[in-house]
């Protein structure tokens, strides 16, 4: 049997992939374990996961500094900030409780995100078999390929990165810290993604689909059972878990939309951003997505990898609005498929967020097209097609 390390950032649309994978290995019998913060990673792990958490905890006012200053960015703005504020001071402060954990565990292999660059460089200083958990297929696709100076830019700070951690020569400079030689394990599909591309240096890519669990943890209450028990098409409206604060201009044309439609919504939303919300709209904080995704006809998101693959996992058509990060490619990759329509974020209205979502509803081209890639990641295995290529690779 295996042992296997999963190293994850404290972000929960990078940890919730390797849940159902960590779930399928430890039904195999493998011993698996996962190394990040624990205020942040924990409340995300299955009851009996086994965490070895970093030394230190990531300051509660770092975190949310970084959240509030990347909401004000956009462009390329956006993306420097995330590498000098967040990923590489990240990943210095991560490589001392990640060696912590591999001495520890003594896994056969590591299972990195692609944003916990302290696990690549420990695997790479330590000669460990690694793989790279790509939780979101931008990365697959060269996101710098209209900017080349920018990725140049992305590139020299991993070399630096390594260098300062102390992987020397021909290793730190020969392949990037987000792509594994070994392999790389992508949850999603070319069905979703379209050609990949990556750069030279990289191990093969096995395309696997969503990595979902069997149900969330919590059921639907009994008020919103309810509300979706109602007839006519619903509508799941969400930002992810990130960027509800920011979402006030975006629900207020939502629910004016929804209010002179059809359809009802289940809107996620901190409550003191909607106000008086229309019969057919029912407000909630949180709600177990994957449960109210088995019972609406569409969805309208920010484009988050998670919230797109898990729809498309039920075959149903979407309106993205894309903000930052990855999401603006998210949501080419959801348009060119035909899955779905893009909206703009910052500046849709009732009138066009309502004829977007009329649209998906009403035209069976979208929701074939989902249905296209639902078949596709089925086809792929999900978890279990992950397991397996693991356990080949430590074989």
């Amino acid at each position: 049997m295996g042992r296997f390390l999963f190293v994850v950032p404290p972000l929960s649309g990078h940890v919730n992939p390797t849940i159902a994978l960590g779930e399928e290995l430890s039904r195999r019998g493998h011993a698996v374990a996962w190394t990040g913060h624990s205020q942040l990673v924990a409340p995300l792990l299955p009851t009996g996961a086994e965490l070895i958490p970093l030394d230190h905890e990531l300051p509660a006012e770092m975190v949310t500094s970084a959240r509030e200053r990347a909401m004000s960015l956009r462009g390329v703005a956006a993306l420097e900030f995330l590498w000098r504020e967040f990923l590489r001071p990240l990943a210095v402060a991560m490589v001392p409780g990640v060696e912590a954990a591999v001495t520890a565990f003594e896994p056969d292999c590591l299972v990195v995100d692609q944003q916990a660059f302290a696990g690549a460089i420990v695997a790479r200083r330590r000669g460990i078999a690694w793989v790279t958990s790509a939780t979101t297929s931008a990365e697959l696709v060269d996101p710098f390929h209209a900017l080349p100076k920018v990725g140049a830019w992305v590139l020299s700070q991993l070399v630096e990165l390594q260098l300062e951690a102390g992987v020397t020569g021909e290793v730190a400079t020969r392949g990037d810290l987000r792509f594994s030689d070994h392999l790389i394990i992508a949850f999603t599909t070319s069905a979703l993604t379209g050609p990949l591309t990556l750069p030279e240096g990289s191990g093969p890519v096995v395309m696997v689909g969503p990595s979902l669990r069997g149900a969330d943890r919590e059921g639907v209450d009994a008020s919103l059972a309810h509300f979706l028990d109602r007839p006519g098409p619903g509508v799941l409206v969400t930002l992810g878990t990130v960027n509800a604060e920011a979402g006030g201009r975006f629900f207020a044309a939502a629910l004016e939309a929804a209010e002179h439609s059809s359809w009802r919504a289940v809107v996620v939303a901190p409550a003191e951003t909607i106000v008086d919300p229309p019969e057919n709209v029912f407000v909630a904080r949180f709600v177990p997505q994957l449960q109210v995704l088995d019972r609406v006809d569409a969805v309208v998101c920010h484009a988050g990898h998670n919230t797109v693959c898990e729809s498309l996992a039920k075959g149903l058509p979407l309106v993205v609005a894309p903000i930052r990060d990855d999401q603006p490619i998210i949501a080419d990759q959801v348009e060119k498929c035909g899955a779905g329509v893009r909206v703009r974020f910052g500046r849709v209205g009732p009138k066009e967020l309502k004829a977007a979502v009329d649209a998906v509803l009403d035209d069976g081209d979208y929701r074939a097209a989902a249905a296209r890639v639902q078949a596709s990641f089925v086809s792929a295995g999900g978890a279990a097609a992950a397991a397996d290529n693991l356990e080949e690779l430590v074989r």
